[in-house]
């Protein structure tokens, strides 16, 4: 039998995130009624955390954190797993003046050994000084820590066993970090985005206030990891710094069991939730024929889309599919953001539905100039048109600037680097002075490494200009792949090229060019398998692999190695819309 979760409805006044640090927001949240609740995988509640017991625990374990004796500011890493122990330790650490830093578990990192060294890297990386972590994914976080000097590494029952100091709680202050959030990008070089209290605060305000306007009686439902920043900042801290309810269903569970999500939104009649592209696809897939008109979605307000490139047509094939169940089309609500803004950066307007801008996709990759093509059909399109969603209007407080390779700053619909500075941006990256430096500039503007243009005051994002590669919401570093290549015996560094480039029905595809050394064709069959299975152990993707001749990857005037002309050359070479089967094939 299902717990009595946590109302919608909520007597305390409505506040947006305003307050001096996260510590406050939660002892104001307190005073209400509303809270988490945490659903199992077939619908089942089986945690309710309302905010007034959540912060009665965080202080209790802050107190045990102060008779650990730690520096103000000491790193806590925190296995983010979809969980209310997860909640409890965050805001504990925010009561006792630490730092957590929420770690990723394994949901699609690939084996054992990948996953340990993961988590090595940002452990040390982040130079922390405690480690927490559920009971079955302990073994994986106490192997990682092996040999760090910790003062302790556990579970919450071990941590338990901490009498609770008599200090008085010193909650982390405006100008001090709130957390430390790892990107989604490289495995092997992690980067952790350090964010201050006064920071995610103003970047929470304008969420609630200017891109949601929220109101008391919203609800949420997320199935987003916590150590995402979507996940996090956008379906943890907006709620607790909002006074609404949320329900939880982890990220696993979702995988398993898409249509989950809808059955949660129907069940609690939720009015806000969000996800990448590929989670409304791969619920449109799971939908039986007459599945929809049992569900009732007439009260979701916001279906936010974001987290990587955001594609149209498989967002209109779930509205299509959900017709029968009330929802609404004009509930979809393009956004851009990214860690090193906390989370948020733009919002296109409420209850329009998507924008789409048409372009001449020749025009833009040789002038730089997203020149629009008049409207049809999309059976009018031809291979040279390209459309984009557009992100938005930035939020108060953004400067935003479309720059070309000089820095010179661009007029609407050229196309260019992204730079923006404001109060949501990062201090920089936790220990790593020189990459700040390369990003942010001394008079406060970030390098995003977005490419996009602006049309009528909002922002369409057309690529990123680092070659990262995001499959699933997932970001991939190049480097990662092509240092996987590197280390078999057929392959020398240098050797290897990794990006993603349009597959079949224009879904983004992994591709790794390869030259082989190797003329046997059986050898050569033997590397682009072993490849293919170790991409998809290390870094739990699928990957197109193709051998070249040896001194055919293509290079800069400067000799080095071009991941964009490759990009460009495969493109060219490649007719997926008559080859659909070869990169499943693979």
């Amino acid at each position: 039998m299902d717990l009595e979760t946590t109302p919608t409805h909520n007597t305390l006044p409505f506040r947006a995130a305003d307050f001096s640090n996260l510590a406050e927001a939660l002892d104001y949240a307190a005073q209400g009624e509303t809270g988490c609740n945490f659903y199992t995988g077939r619908g089942e509640v089986y945690a309710v955390l309302s905010y007034a017991r959540l912060r009665q625990e965080a202080r209790i374990l802050a107190r045990r954190f102060l008779g650990l004796e730690l520096e103000r500011g000491a790193r806590v890493a925190l296995i983010a797993e979809t969980h209310p122990d997860f909640l409890r330790f965050f805001f504990a650490c925010q009561y006792a003046g630490l730092v957590p830093v929420p770690l990723p578990i394994p949901i699609s990192l690939g084996g054992h050994e990948a996953y340990v060294a993961h988590l090595r890297s940002m452990l040390t990386s982040c130079n922390a000084s405690v480690g927490v972590s559920a009971a079955g994914f302990l073994p994986y976080l106490e192997e990682a820590a092996e040999g760090l000097d910790m003062a302790f590494v556990g579970d919450p029952v071990d941590f338990e066993n901490f009498p609770e100091s008599q200090q008085a709680l010193r909650p982390l202050e405006s100008d001090e970090l709130a957390y430390i959030q790892y990107t989604s990008g490289s495995t092997r070089f992690p980067r952790g985005v350090m964010i201050t209290q006064e920071t995610v605060l103003d970047n929470l305000a304008g969420i609630i206030k200017h891109g949601l306007k929220m109101v008391p009686g919203d609800r949420y439902v997320s199935w987003l990891p916590f150590y995402h920043d979507m996940g996090f900042v956008g379906l943890v801290l907006v709620p607790v710094t909002s006074q609404v309810s949320v329900d939880y269903l982890g990220t696993r569970e979702f995988a398993m069991r898409p249509r989950q999500w809808l059955s949660l939104m129907s069940k609690t009649k939720a009015t806000i939730s969000f996800g990448p592209p590929f989670g409304y696809e791969l619920v449109e897939r799971c939908i039986r024929a007459g599945e929809a008109s049992k569900l009732d979605l007439s009260a979701w307000r916001i279906a936010g889309v974001g987290a990587e490139m955001i594609r149209s047509e498989p967002l209109l094939r779930f509205a299509k599919a959900l017709e029968p169940s009330g929802f609404d089309p004009k509930a979809f609500l393009a956004c851009y953001g990214m860690a090193e803004c906390s989370l948020a950066i733009s919002f296109a307007p409420l209850n329009t539905g998507l924008q789409v801008d048409r372009i001449d996709a020749d025009h833009l990759a040789k002038c730089h100039e997203a020149r629009e093509v008049p409207g049809g059909n999309k059976e009018d399109l031809s291979p040279r048109t390209r459309s984009f969603v557009v992100c938005g209007t930035p939020l108060p407080g953004f400067e935003v600037e479309i720059r070309d390779q000089e820095g010179n700053a661009l007029p609407e619909r050229h196309s260019g680097t992204i730079y923006l500075r404001g109060p949501s941006v990062m201090s920089g990256y936790f220990n790593e002075p020189e990459i700040t430096r390369r990003t942010l500039s001394a008079d406060g503007w970030l390098n995003t490494g977005d490419i996009g243009y602006r049309l009528d005051g909002q922002l369409v994002i057309t690529g990123r200009e680092k070659d990262l590669i995001i499959i699933n919401g997932r970001n991939i570093w190049p480097q990662d792949l092509e240092y996987l290549a590197e280390q078999q015996p057929e392959v020398r560094t240098g050797d290897a090229l990794a990006f993603s480039a349009p597959g079949p029905g224009g879904k983004e595809t992994t591709v790794m060019v390869v030259q082989c050394r190797k003329k046997d064709p059986a050898v050569q069959a033997c590397l682009v398998s072993r490849l293919k299975q170790r991409v998809r152990s290390e870094l739990g993707i699928d990957c197109y692999v193709e051998l070249v001749p040896l001194h055919t990857l293509p290079r800069t005037s400067s000799g080095k190695l071009s991941r964009s002309k490759a990009r460009q050359n495969f493109i060219e070479a490649h007719d997926w819309e008559t080859q659909t089967a070869a990169a499943g094939d693979q």
